[in-house]
């Protein structure tokens, strides 16, 4: 039943691929969002089946090259399917909508489109492949589909940069991916999944020198720190529901990728916790400091995005601590807390990228320094990115509380342990994650408040965007949202399945650690969402008791600011001008101030200007550093014919006389031997 849901899945991709060159406008849309919501059916009966009746193993005949191309549909398989699936759907309906005024480019929609499906089937099926070569080829479906979605705004200089960024660090990744891939072929003949495990079982000193390489080329794609510079670009210059799909699906690939990894590769656990962990924290820490001080509010969701992968992270470094020193409730605990964020960031980081869309929509501009008093405009959208911005921060009752406590809960029973080191790691681990918490706070503070509270800060034309398509899909993700962080224990069972497939010697006890600790968080939840009732039933009951009251207006002291009120407002800058005077030695923040000091002053202005120093050291130093190496050789290029025969005769030379005086070294090395 499994393979022939799967084989329908992809032959639904296949045929609207062959179809939307022949559409028009009026039925792209149509026939695009029907087909996707079948294939969204067939993927949650899929995980159903997989819940139901456990792992499912099927194989085609391949190549001489290739061998046979077998595919796993296990409980991690149905995990990612799942979360997956849900944020492809409402992204499908929001984007309908979002891409209405692009109307006139239809043959762009169209390709488009074509992308949109690429991705989501490549997605689908690089969970399921057990092959090396094949999982390679559907990665790099996925990663030049993710490209021609990026730049849908190609003719814009900046998108088009940040999606040939995206590009080359894609292949980057992929490029280390098939490092490791031939790695395992070289040594045991196989291209299949379970060669990796064969080898690494007999080798498992050698096991964390292939968990690395791997590690490596996921975590670009994941986006930690240092491998994330691509990430704060491709965010802002996609549009929203590319944005909410990237951070919210395609980013988690690379989360998938290191958890299969950890499932079939044998190695010392104990190691690969303690680096994932510290740089983890390291991720997490960066994200939040570097997302605090941006004027862009994609680009700060971007930033976020790197922030929550710290915590995913946290959560893998723990529960392969877990693996390594043969403890339950690390192991339980740590990859029940990072699966669980990983399809908790998924809805509230889409959520937050759809409302930030609709907000675009309505005003043309993501400059928080020109925004304000959005909540009157756009209500539902204010309201749903407040949701969001509670669910990210770990507030209850919503679902980033829950995974977070699961994490929380397991650095605190990892300190009760007697070793120095462990324990060390797990207060500094405890730390980082308390940081990484008060900054969100502190960042979605000013981003709520500077965005939809207030007045507007500048003269902008606002736009009616909320119509039902752009505001049901928001309010399904708040829905599941809310049911997570009320009722988690729903998940509880399929968390262990998933969990247990990480054991090494069936360490994973029993259900009850993590059904434990999701029914004690319950409590918090259903407490937290009962306050919020009552403090909306005290609300209401004054609205009803002042009703008939006579109210009066008039104006109040304005502290000598009577003048043009928007500018008495706080600004962006000024409302994290402390944490920004902190946190400066660590970040690059440029300055540039207009100050006026004549006897009648005139206009003084400040604009800061934040830059990342991982991109500045990574790629712009060694760019810089490229050029200059080039630009020695500039006087080749000097536009004089008689020089440019001359360059190809002496290279025709160099190709008949270079083997040649290779093959004469090589006989007088000979001859050498013989004496």
């Amino acid at each position: 039943m499994e393979v022939k849901l799967f084989e329908l899945f992809n032959c639904l991709t296949l045929v609207l691929i062959v179809i939307i060159p022949f559409l028009g406008l009026r039925q792209l849309a149509g026939f695009c969002v029907s087909v996707i919501s079948v294939q969204v059916l067939i993927a949650f009966i899929l995980v159903f089946l997989i819940f139901q009746q456990g792992t499912t193993t099927f194989h085609y005949p391949g190549s001489v090259i290739t061998g046979i191309l077998s595919f796993k549909a296990d409980y991690l398989s149905a995990w990612f399917i799942a979360l997956i699936s849900f944020t492809v759907l409402t992204g499908t309906f929001y984007g309908v909508k979002y891409l209405e005024k692009y109307q006139a480019a239809l043959s762009k929609l169209k390709m488009h489109a074509v992308s949109f499906l690429l991705v989501y089937t490549a997605l689908i099926d690089l969970v399921v492949i057990q092959n090396g070569i094949l999982f390679l080829v559907a990665w790099e479906i996925m990663a030049l589909a993710a490209f021609v979605l990026i730049i849908f705004e190609w003719e814009k200089k900046e998108t088009l940069k940040a999606g040939i960024n995206f590009l080359i660090q894609s292949h980057i990744c992929i490029l280390l991916l098939t490092l490791g891939f031939i790695w395992v072929k070289v040594k045991t003949g196989s291209f299949d999944f379970s060669a990796i495990v064969s080898y690494t079982s007999s080798h498992p000193a050698l096991g964390i020198g292939l968990f690395m390489v791997f590690l490596t080329g996921f975590a670009i794609k994941a986006g930690f720190v240092p491998f994330h510079t691509w990430l704060p670009l491709a965010h802002p210059a996609a549009p929203a529901h590319i944005s909410g799909l990237m951070s919210g699906v395609i980013i988690k690939i690379g989360i998938f990728g290191i958890l299969r990894m950890i499932s079939l590769i044998h190695a010392n656990y104990t190691l690969i916790g303690y680096f994932i962990l510290g740089v983890s924290v390291i991720t997490g820490i960066y994200g939040v400091m570097l997302a605090i001080v941006q004027h862009n509010l994609k680009r700060l969701l971007a930033y976020h995005s790197i922030e929550n992968i710290g915590i995913i992270g946290m959560g893998i470094g723990l529960g392969c601590l877990g693996i390594g020193m043969e403890n339950t409730t690390l192991f339980l605990l740590g990859f029940g807390g990072a699966l669980l964020h990983t399809l908790n960031h998924s809805l509230f980081k889409s959520l937050l990228f759809f409302a930030a869309g609709n907000v675009y929509q309505a005003t043309h501009t993501m400059n928080i320094e020109a925004l304000g008093g959005m909540i009157k405009k756009v209500p539902h959208t204010g309201y749903l990115f407040l949701i969001a911005s509670l669910a990210i921060c770990g507030l209850p009752p919503f679902n980033g509380f829950i995974s977070e406590f699961l994490i929380y809960k397991g650095f605190f029973n990892g300190i009760e342990t007697n070793h120095f080191l462990f324990t060390l790691a797990m207060l500094f681990s405890i730390l980082g994650l308390v940081l990484i918490g008060g900054l969100a706070l502190i960042c979605f503070t000013k981003a709520f408040g500077v965005v939809f509270l207030g007045t507007m800060r500048s003269n902008l034309i606002t736009e009616k965007v909320e119509t039902p398509l752009t505001i049901v899909p928001l309010y399904a993700i708040a829905f599941a949202i809310l049911l997570i962080g009320v009722m988690p224990f729903l998940f509880s069972n399929a968390l262990f399945q998933v969990t247990s497939l990480f054991s090494k010697n069936n360490l994973f006890g029993a259900v009850s650690g993590i059904s434990t600790t999701l029914h004690g968080s319950t409590v918090i939840g259903f407490i937290s969402l009962g306050f919020i009732f009552f403090i909306l039933a005290v609300l209401y009951l004054r609205k009803r008791i002042s009703k008939n009251n006579t109210l009066s207006e008039c104006e109040t002291w304005g502290c000598g600011y009577i003048g043009d009120i928007p500018k008495a407002q706080y600004t962006a800058s000024s409302f994290i001008r402390t944490y920004r005077k902190l946190a400066e030695p660590v970040l690059f923040i440029k300055k540039d101030k207009k100050i006026s000091e004549t006897l009648y002053p005139g206009e003084t202005s400040q604009f800061t200007h934040p830059y990342d120093k991982a991109e500045w050291w990574l790629i712009d130093k060694p760019l810089h550093w490229y050029k200059r190496l080039l630009n020695r050789f500039v006087f080749l290029q000097n536009g004089n014919i008689q020089n440019y025969i001359l360059y190809g005769f002496i290279f025709i030379t160099l190709v008949f006389a270079l083997p040649l005086f290779i093959s004469k070294i090589m006989d007088f090395i000979n001859f050498l031997n013989q004496l």
